[in-house]
């Protein structure tokens, strides 16, 4: 016979496993004593296999068997539901930490830009008045994108005039010429 201290650490084993596997109930296979013998599966294929049970029996008059299936189905159903109600609380939680999260981001972001715009306008307040002191020059450096550029002329080269001839001219020589 095993000692009591085992048995007691495999149960605290037990219980902590358990309390791991509480969000994974969807998917989670369990072993189900039946009236029938055991019924393995997730929730959901144990569901459909008690409810096919509860018809087998309804279809044989046995009122109690179907009863029976019935519960053990409607026990499965319970567990399911409940597993799908936590699993959107902790969806919509985390959903709801993600909008926190991000309007925290827009708030960080707006202020930075503000003090950027407040900092670039009184830096550009205070050369301003140092430009006018020094005769309209400023510290700036001018680049090439503050220069405007020069205006350039089409460059197309001129098209050779063509030579004039009776055929170029409207009607070539099949027209008809004026009274001489």
């Amino acid at each position: 016979m095993k000692s009591s201290r085992s048995r007691s650490r495999s149960k605290s084993n037990r219980n902590r496993s358990q309390g791991n596997q509480g969000g994974n109930v969807v998917n989670r296979v369990f072993d189900s004593s039946g009236p029938e013998g055991k019924v393995r599966g997730t929730p959901q294929q144990i569901i459909e296999k008690y409810n096919q049970l509860t018809r087998d029996a309804q279809l044989s008059n046995d009122r109690v068997a179907a009863e029976n299936f019935q519960q053990h189905a409607e026990h499965y159903t319970r567990m399911l539901a409940e597993a799908q109600r936590e699993i959107e609380a902790r969806r919509e939680e985390q959903e709801r930490q993600n909008r926190e999260r991000q309007a925290e981001r827009d708030r960080e972001r707006a202020e930075r830009q503000e003090r950027e715009a407040s900092q670039a306008v009184e830096q550009t307040g205070q050369q301003q008045p140092n430009a006018d002191a020094q005769g309209g020059e400023s510290n700036l450096v001018e680049t090439p994108e503050s220069q405007p550029k020069p205006k350039r002329s089409p460059r197309r080269k001129p098209r050779p005039k063509p030579e004039a001839s009776n055929g170029d001219q409207p009607g070539g020589d099949d027209a008809p010429k004026a009274a001489e």
